[in-house]
């Protein structure tokens, strides 16, 4: 069976007068049906910038150099971009983490939601409009058919996301990329948004790519996960061995970092140091300069390491040494 996603190799690239960012370096990523992806990190890692590539919305003078991105079999790098307007929207939706990115300040919220239906569906304006209202309902809005009358300015920032969560759902898309869409939310929405994209992955088997640097959102949520640094993914895995028992070092000073309810009272774990900034990146395993366990073999760069599901990149993997 052909996977929903396949990404090998990409590598995208931003020249700048100092020399180039390599934002995304040669990631590799598959997707199934009705599967969620968990793809964590810190800032700066490249996790946005891989779902920008993948939509076909890096601008330039940002560009996909290399590799492959194919959904449901179609390559989309390279694709004209009429192509890719048809897939943006329908088929593919991405729901942006600043939700003025996604909405327009002068046009009510009917208008941008209608829009955003007739724009792929040849749907009368009044059918539209209740498909609207009810995404509205089923991001939690209340009272959905006056709140589409109102405009971006006179929803609070929790409330403007959730519209760009429910312009995201309306076509119920093959393939939903979310980047840290419930940052802005209070646990109580952000619990029912979360369950709201289990049901519609579960039911309509869509495919989801959950970007977040929050492992106990992912924890709950995401059927694998992918852990990315310096624009390249050093593991990937089913969610729980992955969580329960890390092999590259970053990914346990990430687990390191969460509160628990069984280390209260105890100081959190810390990974030493900052990221790499990106035109300076280290030679070899881009993570050495913050590793307590690299050696002069991580000057060169790490080859993946594969164990059943799991891969990783690390000379010196972590094994059976989680944090408590």
């Amino acid at each position: 069976m052909t996977p929903l996603l396949e990404i090998e190799g990409l590598k995208t690239h931003f020249p700048t007068a100092n020399g180039v960012v390599k934002a995304v370096d040669g990631v590799d990523v598959t997707l199934s049906k009705g599967e969620i992806l968990g793809l964590v990190g810190e800032s700066g890692s490249g996790k946005s910038i891989t779902g920008f590539s993948i939509m076909g919305l890096v601008e330039p003078p940002g560009e996909i150099v290399e590799g492959s991105v194919r959904f449901k079999g179609e390559e989309l790098v390279g694709a004209p971009r009429e192509r890719l307007r048809m897939l943006r929207g329908d088929r593919i939706a991405m729901i942006f983490q600043d939700p003025m990115m996604t909405l327009n300040p002068v046009l009510s919220i009917a208008t941008q939601m209608i829009e955003t239906v007739q724009a792929h569906r040849n749907t009368p304006r009044r059918q539209a409009r209740k498909q609207a209202r009810e995404a509205l309902a089923r991001v939690g809005i209340p009272s959905p058919d006056e709140r589409l009358d109102g405009y971006p300015h006179e929803f609070s920032g929790g409330m403007r996301q959730r519209v760009a969560i429910a312009i995201a759902l309306l076509h119920e898309p093959d393939l939903i990329i979310a980047d840290e869409p419930t940052t802005a939310l209070d646990v109580t929405i952000q619990s029912q948004i979360l369950a709201q994209v289990q049901k519609l992955c579960a039911d309509t088997e869509t495919g989801l790519i959950w970007i977040t640097h929050d492992l106990g959102v992912v924890a709950g949520l995401a059927h694998r996960i992918a852990v990315m640094y310096a624009g390249r993914i050093v593991e990937h895995g089913p969610a729980d061995a992955l969580l329960d028992d890390p092999r590259h070092p970053y990914t346990q000073g990430l687990i390191g970092c969460v509160p628990a309810a069984n280390r209260r009272g105890e100081p959190l774990d810390r990974i030493p140091g900052t990221a790499p900034a990106p035109l300076n990146r280290p030679e070899g395993c881009a993570f050495r300069p913050r590793c307590t366990r690299a050696s002069r073999t991580c000057e060169t760069e790490p080859h993946q390491t594969r164990d059943g599901l799991r891969g990783w990149h690390c000379f010196h993997p972590v094994a059976g040494e989680v944090p408590a």
